[in-house]
Formats: structure tokens, C-alpha cells, sequence
């Protein structure tokens, strides 16, 4: 039997709600790509669901494997040193969940270079957008 797979994009989080905004295009195109795979938003701070709970949920629905993706620019203090906690506190808490960290969002080969074209074109319409 195949394996329930889900993947967490996993965020800082921030008070203003319109924040995670592009995060939930990425959810909702991933989805629409993806319609066998669960997609969940997490945020460290500020916004539910925690990436705990967000384990939580896909574990008690089932799911066998998650992969959490940071949805940050590079890796930082939060992604060193607050993300493997929480890590490995999810990992002892469902065992039988492999849960997996994915390539940080930004540091994607394909992502900076999504952006570095962005950039040249902004230039070339004289930075309007």
C-alpha cells in the first residue's frame, strides 16, 4: 500500500493576516498540482496552525509521510536552531510518521532564479510592477 503523503509549508508568521497570503497561492497551486498529496501552511509565530499542530492533524488523518518545506529566504536562527526541535519533538511524538525537512524555499536553485528574472524584469519596465 502506498503511503499518505502531505507536505507542510512551513512559515515565520506575522500579526497582519494578508501576510500569508502568497504562501496560501502556493497551497493552493501545489494542491491543484498535486490532488492525492495533503497541503498544509504552518507558521512558527504570530498564526495557527504551529507546525506542531499541523503534524498533529496529517498524522491523526493518516498521513505516513511529510515532508515540511521552509517557506524562508535562507536559514537563520529560526531554522537552525528553533525548526530541529520542533523536529524532533514531532518525530518522537508519531513514530510512525517519517517526517522529513525539505530544501529552505529560497536557497532553490529554480526559486533564485525565478527571482533574478523577476528583478531583470522590473528593471526593464523601470521598476514598476
Amino acid at each position: 500500500m502506498a503511503k499518505r503523503k502531505a507536505v507542510i509549508l512551513f512559515g515565520h508568521g506575522a500579526r497582519a493576516p494578508e501576510w500569508a497570503r502568497p504562501m496560501e497561492r502556493v497551497q493552493t497551486k501545489l494542491q491543484s498540482a498535486e490532488p492525492d498529496m495533503e497541503v498544509a501552511l504552518a507558521f512558527l509565530e504570530f498564526m495557527t496552525p504551529t507546525l506542531p499542530e499541523a503534524i498533529d492533524t496529517l498524522a491523526a488523518a493518516g498521513v505516513s509521510r511529510i515532508s515540511v518545506v521552509p517557506m524562508f529566504l535562507a536559514q537563520g536562527g529560526h531554522l537552525k536552531k528553533d525548526l530541529p526541535v520542533l523536529l524532533q519533538a514531532a518525530r518522537e511524538a508519531h513514530p510512525d510518521c517519517e517526517i522529513e525537512l525539505g530544501q529552505t524555499v529560497g536557497e532553490a536553485d529554480a526559486v533564485i532564479d525565478a527571482m533574478a528574472a523577476h528583478a531583470a524584469r522590473c528593471a526593464g519596465e523601470g521598476g514598476s510592477s
